[in-house]
């Protein structure tokens, strides 16, 4: 996704050092008029929604494709899976093309390919074909979000690229998510499946002239592929694509239960070892692993990692609670437009906070506000409707708009400062625990939400007796309704304790959320406090260090 970043510092700012056969750095790009900006910027987040529609529309509308498909719940997040598998590597791939052959042909083609993979969504007509096509349409997102990022960072001179334009390049990345559940009811109500996808050609559609119309400053070509670097890529992508496959799908057929999901896991292992084994004696390597298991790159990886466990609480958690509570999408268009709005919002303070240096300032207001937000979510009630969340939901949205520009920011610089063939290897960091890593934390806490309802489901099960007249009572009450046309005394009785057993199961799953919610707050606290501590020591720092030279002068 973020490969689009990195290249766009590089032609403006350190275009000599692109190329290892260019002598000189390019003329300076004069800058653009206010209009021409705006232009740009429109361009980016168009490129932005259009990717992202195509992304989240299955995950938005998961239940109601089942339909569609006359499938179950594990066999339409094969869609998903599909689209992740290829999109997780393949910008990689696209960064070396990019430099070698030309950042022209690599937008007209990409630009191209992806109205292409759109319209073959209109003539799906079953499950497997829609997965096919879903596995064509990842590889073609790809080169998209680049796109939108490339665009954004053209509007700015070079040193806003890194503060104003990464924000808004970052909160366009947000956008699609809460829209697609926006616009999503109303187009499955006139066509279904077809009308989704027939959006997404629309879009792509719309797309296909701003690579003409608005041309981006082009940076020198390089030869930095070697034919090692297919090998090395191929290994790589097979591995993290048979990753994203068991992590994706792991928690709807359960770990440890199916066998095949254990061999994707040994797959991935494999490719993954070998991969190391080629690119670590290499003297040009596509990745330089021992820079990126680095002690300063391990850091940024735990931060990134942070952030995706603390925002799924909106984007995952909140959102299968909902499903749970039969709270279809039309009735939370109000809520996601909200949520729109506090992550405009947040986008724009953090970027003002990253012009005037107060970049820490953003990240301490980010995580006090996601903290407090999943705090408010975890003593929710089965009677809780999307009105009630407003305040919370907007707070974790403005937190999260504001948690990511200032990481990806000094990722971007120290990757800068070590040269650009050290920009794929960044991307390669943020690839990895910001989409591996999203669907790491999605399975482990809708695993975690599985394993509590279990829990307080046998809690709540062992206070349920017959001989209890509140629960004989209820009982008699559930079965009340369906009197009139089950006269059998038995086959009532077993109606009622059927539909008390669907209560007991919503009430366990609604504390497994709350429980979820918690922990979510209690990880975003702890990553408070240790950020607050970690500014403390470099505050006091230099303090204590002039502090022990004052005392050792007069001994010396």
């Amino acid at each position: 996704m973020s490969n689009a970043l990195s290249n766009t510092d590089v032609e403006d700012d350190d275009a000599s050092q692109v190329s290892e056969t260019a002598p000189a750095a390019p003329a300076p790009v004069p800058e653009k008029s206010l209009v021409a900006k705006l232009l740009y910027i429109a361009a980016g987040l168009t490129f932005f929604v259009t990717q992202g529609m195509g992304m989240n529309i299955v995950m938005a509308n998961i239940y109601q494709l089942q339909g569609e498909f006359s499938a179950t719940i594990a066999e339409v997040a094969w869609l998903s899976a599909a689209y992740m598998a290829p999109y997780a590597t393949f910008s990689i791939a696209l960064f070396k093309v990019r430099q070698q052959y030309g950042l022209r042909p690599f937008a007209e083609i990409s630009i191209i390919c992806f109205v292409l993979a759109s319209c073959l969504n209109l003539f799906v007509t079953d499950l497997h074909s829609a997965i096919v096509v879903r596995f064509v349409s990842g590889m073609a997102a790809a080169p998209l979000s680049s796109l939108g990022f490339l665009y954004i960072l053209e509007a700015f001179p070079v040193q806003r690229k890194l503060t104003l334009g990464l924000s808004i390049a970052l909160t366009g990345t947000l956008l699609s998510a809460p829209l697609a559940r926006i616009v999503s009811p109303t187009l499955l109500d006139i066509d279904g499946w077809q009308a989704l996808y027939t959006m997404e050609v629309g879009l792509a559609l719309a797309a296909l002239p701003i690579i003409y119309l608005l041309p981006l400053t082009p940076p020198p070509r390089a030869k930095v592929i070697e034919r090692v670097d297919i090998l090395s890529y191929m290994l790589f992508a097979g591995g993290l694509g048979c990753l994203a496959v068991f992590l994706t799908l792991g928690r709807f057929y359960w770990w440890f239960e199916t066998s095949w999901l254990g061999v994707l896991l040994a797959t991935s292992v494999g490719l993954l070892t070998v991969m190391t084994l080629i690119e670590l004696p290499r003297k040009n390597p596509m990745l330089d692993l021992r820079w990126i298991f680095s002690r300063t790159n391990l850091h940024l990886i735990a931060i990134l990692l942070i952030y995706r466990a603390v925002s799924s609480e909106q984007s995952s958690t909140a959102v299968s609670l909902y499903q749970q509570l039969g709270i279809l999408n039309e009735q939370t268009t109000s809520l996601y437009a909200l949520i729109i709005l506090a992550t405009v919002l947040g986008g724009a303070l953090c970027g003002i906070l990253m012009l005037t240096k107060y970049v820490d300032t953003a990240h301490v207001i980010a995580l006090s506000l996601i903290a407090l937000g999943a705090f408010m979510d975890s003593g929710l009630t089965n009677l809780v409707r999307p009105e009630q969340m407003y305040l919370s939901q907007a707070m974790i949205a403005f937190g999260a708009a504001m948690f990511l520009p200032p990481v990806m920011a000094k990722g971007f610089g120290a990757a800068l400062a070590k040269g650009p063939p050290y920009l794929v290897n960044f991307i390669t960091i943020f690839l990895f625990t910001q989409i591996t890593g999203s669907m790491l934390t999605t399975g482990l806490l809708g695993s975690f939400v599985t394993l509590r309802e279990k829990f307080h489901s046998n809690i709540l099960v062992e206070s349920i007796l017959l001989q209890n007249p509140q629960v004989a009572q209820r009982v008699s009450q559930l079965s009340a309704g369906y009197s009139h046309v089950i006269t059998d005394p038995a086959l009532l009785k077993a109606e009622g304790l059927s539909l008390l057993s669907q209560q007991v199961t919503r009430e366990a799953y609604i504390l497994a959320y709350n429980d979820t919610f918690l922990l979510i707050s209690a990880c975003a606290a702890a990553a408070l406090v240790m950020l607050l501590i970690h500014l403390a020591w470099l505050r006091f720092k230099p303090l204590l260090k002039s502090a022990e030279d004052g005392v050792a002068a007069p001994q010396s």
